[in-house]
């Protein structure tokens, strides 16, 4: 029997988990039993297995022949064996932990970090507030919104790890995959459903991928990570184009090819990394809206059988395309599926109407008469009482849903007119607020040096540092979107920002390393779709502040009227942005 004596734990915990460990022990112990359980989960390579997926075993890199030892679903022994000993994952087990959703975040935090799915970010109220539970019971009272209309959860302890993998369950949500080199939180229009100039919902399409990838063993352990985005045509951007498959709804009025009759179609876009600055871009194919989910199925196989399993640099699609070509890639896709690809000119496809910039925030109509109330939570952290309360909000006014965005921030649908300025000021009593911000509706920051051993500044204090400067000595009339990266991962898109900005180490005058940001201006996605362009490097943030200010301001005075930021900054060189920071305030 195993013991846990002066383990902190409570008598009830102790005796669960010596009992729970003590069986799975004993069951080893079976040669009937134990041994089949090493074979199937430990997936012990043959001694002829000398290839991964037409690699040499010898040639892969580290993370695959972490894979290849052992499946990373199959760690669950290990995640309870670690809880019972209340220890961290170590070695490769640090990787295969993130297949369960799980982040060993050292040396950032001594802690786990949970990123569960949530399909086409839609949530119930049960859900939410099951989530603000997890958060109060093992976590530090908090949340975080992520741009993949997600939540994470942190400073979770190993020996909470089951449990908050059990109550994920126990409300209907899931992390398997949510890490690793597997197919992440599928995206979709947040106000999909209830959107007056949309095409189709979505929904419907998204939770089906998502279940699909769930239930398919072999869509897990890709050559890295994939992402996939629905677009339905709505106001509210989803950044499909910066997604592996994006599928955006079209509508095909009028058809010059008799297979094609007038409907709703998808566009497939291939290949957005905006990490590596690249959008993605339209393949020729129209789908149905039936036909997106064996696409996108057959391609993600073709990516796992085909991918680069050595250079973890050259292993997204992107590099599988490049390489071969979409013509290629189609054509072997195709070699899966049970029907044709259809291939149509864009030209001949109705694009729905230019994105709202910050329609995720605000009082905006339903197609059934009621409202949906988009809500500000800045750079996406909110505490537990407040998740209890915009539940209560969306439960009293709305119709017990909440939707989140990729823009760390979230949507309570269903509000009857009648009901609008009680859920507004109700919302307000939380301490966020609803009204749309120019400078702070579009604060993006990734989780930052706080959080993530990689990331070169503390992303999340400097950008409420920043809003909060900027909110005091500016006011825009047109909003401005400011993303901040820690680290060329670009988790927060920094590329596709208004004003994009990337941690770095700075040298200071005195020669301490502090924090700073590489900055880039004039990004955007969908119809302002472009790539900023990198005007300052290695700005100490302790200058960052007043070097915006001095930029907006010149936006403001020498702009055309109804110019936006972004096409200011498109007509001017970098030579002539540049200028318009002092040297004061570029110097270190």
């Amino acid at each position: 029997m195993v013991t846990f004596e002066n383990s902190g734990f409570s008598k009830e915990q102790t005796s669960y988990l010596s009992g729970f460990v003590s069986g799975i022990l004993q069951g080893r112990s079976l040669p009937f039993l134990g041994q089949d359980l090493e074979n199937r989960f430990t997936h012990q390579p043959a001694e002829t297995a000398e290839m991964i997926y037409g690699f040499p075993l010898e040639d892969v890199c580290k993370e695959e022949r972490i894979k290849y030892e052992k499946n990373g679903l199959d760690c669950y022994d290990t995640m309870v064996e670690n809880a019972a000993r209340d220890e961290f994952p170590k070695d490769e087990d640090v990787f295969r932990y993130k297949f369960h959703g799980l982040f060993f975040v050292a040396p950032a935090q001594e802690s786990l970090m949970l990123r569960c799915r949530v399909a086409g970010g839609a949530l119930s109220t049960h859900q939410f507030r099951g989530l603000a539970e997890i958060a109060a019971d093992w976590g530090p009272g908090h949340v975080d919104l992520t741009t993949r209309a997600n939540v994470q959860v942190r400073e979770i302890m190993p020996r909470n790890a089951p449990d908050v993998l059990m109550k994920l369950a126990d409300i209907g949500l899931t992390s398997l995959g949510a890490g690793a080199d597997n197919i992440r939180n599928v995206t979709a229009t947040p106000t999909t459903g209830f959107d007056p100039d949309e095409w189709i919902d979505v929904l419907p399409y998204a939770r089906a991928l998502h279940h699909y990838i769930l239930k398919n063993r072999d869509l897990y352990g890709l050559p890295r990570k994939f992402n996939v985005s629905y677009d339905s045509g709505g106001k509210v951007s989803v950044c499909a184009d910066t997604n592996d498959i994006g599928f955006y709804a079209v509508k095909v009025s009028r058809s010059s090819d008799a297979n094609v009759k007038p409907g709703i179609y998808f566009r497939m876009q291939l290949c957005g990394i905006t990490g590596h600055q690249q959008f993605a871009s339209d393949s020729g194919v129209l789908l149905t809206p039936e036909e997106t989910l064996p696409v996108a199925a057959a391609l993600i196989r073709v990516f796992i059988e085909n991918g680069d399993r050595t250079n973890r640099k050259k292993a997204r699609l992107k590099y599988l395309v490049d390489d071969w070509g979409i013509p290629k890639t189609l054509a072997e896709t195709e070699q899966k599926l049970t029907f044709p690809l259809r291939y149509f000119p864009l030209s001949e496809c109705d694009i729905s109407p230019k994105k709202s910039k910050h329609g995720h925030l605000g009082i905006h109509p339903q197609t059934d008469g009621k409202n949906y109330l988009g809500v500000l939570t800045p750079v996406g952290r909110i505490s537990v009482d407040q998740m209890h309360q915009l539940a209560d909000i969306a439960d009293r006014f709305g119709r017990g849903e909440i939707r989140l965005t990729v823009w760390q921030n979230l949507i309570i649908p269903g509000i009857s007119d009648d009901q609008v300025e009680a859920a507004a000021a109700a919302v307000v009593a939380t301490g966020f607020d609803y009204r749309p911000a120019a400078l702070t509706g579009g604060l993006i920051a990734c989780t930052g040096s706080r959080g993530c051993k990689y990331a070169a500044a503390d992303t999340k204090g400097n950008a409420i540092e920043l809003g909060n400067h900027l909110s005091s000595r500016i006011s825009l009339d047109q909003p401005v979107n400011i993303h901040l990266t820690g680290c060329n991962h670009s988790c927060a898109q920094h590329y596709i920002g208004d004003i994009g900005m990337m941690g770095v180490k700075v040298k200071n005058a005195e020669g301490q390393s502090v924090e700073g940001y590489n900055i880039v201006l004039g990004g955007g996605v969908d119809d302002t779709q472009a790539v900023a362009r990198e005007i300052w490097k290695s700005i100490p943030f302790t200058k960052v502040p007043a070097l915006i200010e001095n930029l907006l301001v010149t936006y403001l005075k020498d702009r055309q009227p109804d110019e936006t930021f972004v096409d200011f900054t498109k007509r001017h060189t970098v030579d002539e942005l540049q200028s318009f920071a002092p040297p004061s305030e570029t110097s270190r």
